[in-house]
């Protein structure tokens, strides 16, 4: 199954490496997947520390279309909100819509994923 691998995965992975191991995994097997939010979140730093070679593998990675259903994200927002979730941000919410819409885990270090498991049943890697 793939795996949509979230903005504080990569983080940690390009700075010490804790969980490169499985990180190296999921590369080596053609798991991991991305979407433009995750991108535009991780591109500019990138690009500001001279990362050009890691920003072209980044854009070579397969990237799922961001099809946002608003009236399905007001819906997360509410299950969150009467779960006792809060403070989970739009972006999150859409990274879910959007791992949800395409049958895929989401790899993450967010303790929000955490939180929209128990509310929305997320599959977490």
């Amino acid at each position: 199954m793939a795996v949509l691998v979230d903005t504080s995965i990569w983080i940690d992975y390009f700075r010490d490496g804790k969980n490169s191991t499985d990180m190296d995994f999921l590369i080596d097997e053609n798991l991991i997947i991305t979407n433009d939010i995750i991108l535009a979140e991780l591109i500019p730093y990138l690009k500001i520390k001279k990362q050009t070679k890691v920003v072209n593998l980044l854009y070579e990675v397969t990237r799922l279309p961001l099809d946002i259903r608003w009236q399905e994200i007001i819906e997360f927002q509410l299950k969150c909100l009467k779960s006792g979730a809060n403070r989970v941000g739009i972006p999150d919410l859409i990274i879910t819509q959007n791992a949800k819409q395409n049958n895929c885990k989401i790899y993450s270090l967010d303790k929000h994923f955490s939180l929209l498991n128990k509310a929305l049943k997320v599959d977490l890697h």
